[in-house]
């Protein structure tokens, strides 16, 4: 439910999930200028583009696997956001936001510590790129973005998802303000006449207050592709999209042959844009433990997604 109240610059947007009584989003934006806006409240904070993407308009039928290690996801605060558009290259967005770095639904702190994020976006064409996967309007124009974003946070956790504050594998249990947490996103997303393109490229340090500072380093990567190939083969299904990703994730760089790998390949049929869409998927995944035992093998998927 989103909408403004007495002016069109003051909006709204609340989001409400059923099927486990959780209240996802609340928000209220004054957005009059371009070039400075303000956010308060609850909403997916804007630190990585594949997780912003909503889920009804991914290109793949899931988010990769480095998703879960480095989602800043759903934050309390409030933030300030804008458009500088400038002269030809000088077109730039910006986040700058103050959160309580507890998670979905945790409008307290655990110490006095907070959430600090920040993210600077070059629109290097001269042109602003919507959060939404695909090139379902076929920009006759070229669009680009190079985006860095950074965060840090001291808190019990080291994740976060929809369900709130997490752990992650060999960080259970956190107590109040055990973990720093530093976070560097740079990412790219590009769109021209049915091609579109997105990366994201994450060092994550975990550093543990309580150990003596005792840091452990994470890295992980995608890259992803798509592509209607009706734009150049004149037989090729116009409605029907194929987009490939590869993912990588070290869980922690200090172990070398601590890694994981995943490569999808996803024929998308789309009846009605992302309202309606038909996904056939296959994806490859090669896990290599700390004990340097292989874990491997292919997963098959098809998904129908409609959305009102």
């Amino acid at each position: 439910m989103g909408g403004h109240a007495y002016r069109p610059w003051l909006k709204y947007y609340w989001e409400y999930e059923l099927s486990q009584s959780n209240l996802l989003d609340f928000r209220l934006m004054i957005e009059k200028w371009d070039w400075i806006n303000f956010k308060v409240g609850q909403w997916k904070v804007e630190f990585t583009r594949e997780r912003f993407i909503s889920s009804g308009e991914q290109q793949m039928i899931e988010r990769s696997l480095i998703n879960r290690p480095f989602t800043v996801d759903r934050q309390q605060g409030i933030t300030v956001y804008g458009h500088l558009k400038g002269n030809g290259l000088a077109d730039f967005n910006y986040w700058l936001a103050v959160l309580t770095g507890t998670g979905r639904g945790n409008s307290q702190n655990d110490d006095s510590k907070l959430m600090y994020f920040g993210r600077l976006q070059w629109n290097f064409l001269g042109r602003t790129l919507e959060f939404e996967g695909s090139d379902l309007e076929i920009h006759q124009e070229p669009v680009g973005i190079i985006a860095v974003a950074v965060v840090t946070n001291r808190s019990p956790y080291t994740r976060f998802s929809q369900a709130g504050g997490g752990s992650l594998e060999g960080f259970e249990d956190g107590a109040s303000g055990q973990y720093r947490v530093n976070q560097l996103n740079v990412e790219t997303a590009f769109k021209y006449r049915g091609f579109s393109w997105q990366s994201e490229l994450h060092w994550k340090d975990i550093i543990d207050k309580l150990d003596n500072d005792a840091a452990t380093q994470l890295r992980g990567f995608y890259v992803q592709g798509g592509y209607f190939f009706n734009q150049v083969l004149p037989w090729w299904p116009e409605p029907l999209e194929f987009a490939v990703r590869h993912a990588s994730f070290r869980p922690d760089v200090a172990l070398s042959g601590n890694t994981q790998h995943e490569t999808s390949f996803d024929f998308n049929w789309f009846f009605n844009g992302h309202k309606n869409k038909l996904t056939a998927e296959v994806s490859y995944f090669k896990f290599l433990t700390e004990e340097l035992d292989y874990a491997k093998g292919w997963r098959y998927r098809l998904q129908w997604d409609i959305s009102l």
